[in-house]
């Protein structure tokens, strides 16, 4: 988890933007209400999303052009 505020601030934000794209009411504070698969798909969406900024890419590319060369 981030330490700093700034830090916190943007992850919050990228976690409630993140569940209202997948149509997930995630409220400030306690959120006891979820499911753990929609707890679950959140989370899976922010480590996509840092991975996606980390890397510069939407998704690894993998050539599969010419493979019997």
């Amino acid at each position: 988890m981030a330490t700093n505020s700034k830090s916190r601030t943007q992850f919050q934000n990228m976690k409630y933007e993140i569940a209202n794209q997948l149509g997930i009411n995630l409220k400030q504070g306690y959120n006891g209400d979820i499911t753990a698969r929609q707890a679950g798909t959140i989370g899976g969406n922010i480590v996509k999303k840092v991975f996606q900024s980390y890397t510069g890419n939407q998704y690894p590319q993998v050539d599969v052009t010419n493979q019997n060369q």
